[in-house]
């Protein structure tokens, strides 16, 4: 089958030009988004960007996030609420308001507008968490920041989003139904994490066969994702849940031990490359323009704005734009947003590619910019 030579390409172009950008200084991570671009559609041709190698991409961000939440520290994530609350709200006030005023001088009418203006205010840190993992600062205040902010801006951007939509896009929206989705999301969710996980994973710690508690954990990473998608959350939020609920259990060890080498072995490296498997050149230089500009644009406006609101919660000057670099990836979440908006029609087509290029050149920024800011030591974190 075409599928496993793909597969096989894939891994070992990845695994190559993640050793190449180490030796260059940078995050093994760029490397490994970059090599997308060169076997795909866009240079080489080799893998073709499809629905296959996309669940199987789909697949390797679940157990990113699934891997980052057994990683995370649940006091250190709840003591920095307030500052997450402020950057998910910087972060998306300012991508919101400034990609809005944007579009309406390129000629925009206000739901199309409005539309970008939500896709920059999208933020996805499964690049940045990767990062930060080969950097050894997925455990720093920063990182829990970082990550609380990640879920809260998704809340926020799917609301506003229904919201867009119930105006724009489908009549049939319902926004209170939206809102109360999400709210049953996080109250069953959490409610399960904290009673139910550690009860099952004990339970089937004790079943007499193999590997009885690394399956149990991805079947509750997977139902998680699952459920979180159903209730109009990303599945990347109910994977990370998953992981933080059974870090709290004495199988954390375990189930970290053996997940990652399942994860970092196949899936990732497919998610990594499959990002620059969405590129290609064609017709680019017609809107180079309009890709240089609201490249800047992302960037700036999820640096500035998440940044501040870190500042203004206690954050030293350093800390707040290393917080800042780490919410500018937009990710998959906003190539779901172009997609909703294509088929919406609040996104005009000819901007479509332009979007995912803009996306894709945001994504590849963050790792070598997150090297950069961690990499200056002197200045210590100043959190209150």
């Amino acid at each position: 089958m075409q599928i496993l030579i793909q597969l096989a390409v894939i891994i070992i172009s990845t695994k190559l030009a993640g050793h190449v950008s180490v030796r260059f200084g940078q995050p093994a991570v760029l490397g490994e988004l970059l090599v997308g671009i060169l076997i795909g559609p866009a240079l080489l041709g080799w893998v073709p960007d499809s629905d296959i190698i996309h669940t199987f991409s789909e697949l390797g961000v679940i157990l990113l996030m699934f891997i980052a939440g057994l990683e995370t520290d649940l006091i250190a994530l709840k003591n920095s609420a307030k500052s997450s609350s402020a950057v998910a709200i910087g972060g998306v006030i300012f991508p919101l308001g400034l990609g809005f005023f944007t579009g309406t001088l390129l000629g925009m009418d206000t739901a199309h507008a409005v539309f970008l203006g939500l896709i920059l205010s999208a933020t996805s840190v499964s690049i940045s968490v990767q990062t930060l993992k080969e950097l050894g600062k997925l455990q720093t205040k920063e990182s829990m920041t970082l990550l609380g902010a990640a879920v809260l801006d998704d809340v926020i951007v799917i609301i506003l989003l229904a919201f867009a939509m119930s105006f724009f896009g489908d009549a049939d929206t319902n926004i209170l139904l939206v809102i109360g989705e999400k709210g049953l999301f996080f109250a069953s969710i959490l409610l399960v994490a904290w009673k139910g996980v550690p009860l099952l994973m004990r339970l089937c710690g004790r079943l007499k066969v193999t590997e009885s508690v690394i399956s149990v954990a991805l079947v509750l990473c997977l139902i998680f994702s699952w459920y979180a998608e159903l209730l109009g959350v990303a599945g990347i939020i109910g994977a990370f849940i998953a992981g933080t609920a059974i870090g709290q259990t004495n199988f954390r060890e375990t189930v970290e031990r053996k997940i990652e080498p399942l994860a970092y072995s196949i899936f990732v490296p497919v998610f990594f490359a499959s990002i620059g498997l969405k590129v290609t050149f064609s017709g680019i230089f017609d809107q180079i323009w309009f890709i240089i500009g609201i490249t800047v644009l992302a960037i700036l406006t999820k640096f500035v704005g998440s940044g501040l609101g870190a500042w203004m919660t206690g954050f030293s000057f350093l800390s707040s734009m290393r917080i800042g670099s780490g919410m500018i990836s937009r990710g998959e979440v906003a190539l779901i947003l172009a997609s909703i908006g294509i088929e919406a029609y609040v996104l005009q087509p000819k901007y479509f590619t332009p979007l995912i290029i803009i996306v894709i050149l945001t994504t590849l920024i963050t790792p070598p910019l997150l090297k950069i800011l961690f990499g200056r030591e002197g200045e210590q974190i100043n959190a209150k």
